[in-house]
């Protein structure tokens, strides 16, 4: 589009940082019907399968690109191990002995934990007006994971449920840190397909011990379909728009943005899973947007590059 092409880089960097999170919530959302009809680490291999055959071409260093350092080369693995493998590990089963709910207000964490990890590991600061966006981001995620239909609060989690998730947080927080390392050296395409292929290695036993006893004919061709998009926009379209959002801005600031990914998912089990809208939800969305608000809008001192 001509405006996001003629939009300053801190403008471009936000929009895809934004995008980046509203379709993992959107592919969240949607993947419940992937869950119900096919394991989860088969789930996994699939995906990574799929994405590996579409950008086998992004794998190969572009002409004027350094080639990869061996400090480059764990912190990619890195990437793809907490990121993609121990997170959705620790998710998984953080959920099935707690609850959802629990899960949402665990998620909640992830900016916070960005926003620390991002300080020790690469010395960002961290401003009041960041630390406010946090704690507005916070509470609306600890909202909307505690409302119901009926206003009643949630259920606390199993102590083994709730470290789970917690390390589910730190995982997802180190993803975005160790991103924020990895985009001053290597492209967001590379860095898209090699995380990529590290996800395939690691879920592959996993994936082929639940593929023995699986039976394939009963996936539709509407699964199939569903199944395609999830792979192309887990592994390659977020990941991408993720990491050129990073090129440009600090990790602790587009830590914020994972907000968005609760908020979509909320949207679709509203729009298309039919679940009710409460004052609660009504609220939460309002907080998020004020963190995300917050921690985006230029200051008077900035020039062309978020600080």
């Amino acid at each position: 589009m001509p405006f996001i092409a003629l939009a300053p880089p801190w403008l471009r960097a936000y929009l895809s940082l934004a995008a980046s999170m509203v379709l993992v919530g959107l592919y969240v959302g949607l993947s419940k019907v992937l869950v119900a009809a096919v394991p989860v680490f088969l789930l996994a291999w699939m995906r990574f399968g799929i994405a590996a055959l579409a950008m086998p071409h992004w794998v190969p260093a572009r002409a004027g690109e350094a080639p990869l350092s061996r400090h480059d080369r764990r912190l990619l693995f890195l990437e793809s191990f907490l990121g993609n493998f121990l997170f959705s590990i620790f998710m998984l089963y953080g959920v099935k002995l707690s609850s959802a709910l629990a899960a949402g207000i665990a998620m909640a964490g992830i900016p916070a934990a960005v926003a620390l990890l991002s300080h020790f590991f690469l010395a960002e600061r961290i401003t009041p007006r960041v630390v406010l966006a946090i704690a507005c981001a916070g509470g609306g995620m600890a909202l909307l994971a505690t409302a119901r239909a009926d206003g009643s609060a949630v259920a606390g989690a199993s102590p083994l449920g709730f470290g789970l998730l917690l390390a589910a947080v730190l995982c997802e927080a180190s993803y975005v840190v160790i991103g924020k390392r990895l985009t001053g050296q290597v492209s967001a395409r590379r860095i898209s397909a090699i995380i990529n292929l590290w996800g395939l290695v690691l879920v592959t036993p996993l994936g082929l011990w639940q593929a023995r006893s699986f039976d394939f004919s009963a996936l539709t061709p509407a699964l199939w379909a569903l199944l395609l998009f999830y792979a192309l926009a887990a592994s390659v379209v977020t990941v991408w728009l993720w990491m050129k959002g990073l090129q440009h801005v600090p990790a602790a600031r587009a830590g914020i943005f994972t907000v968005l990914l609760p908020v979509s998912a909320a949207a679709v089990g509203v729009l298309v899973l039919g679940e009710p809208v409460t004052a609660w939800h009504g609220a939460a969305f309002v907080l998020a947007m004020a963190g995300v608000l917050l921690a985006t809008w230029p200051a008077r001192r900035e020039s062309g590059t978020p600080r």
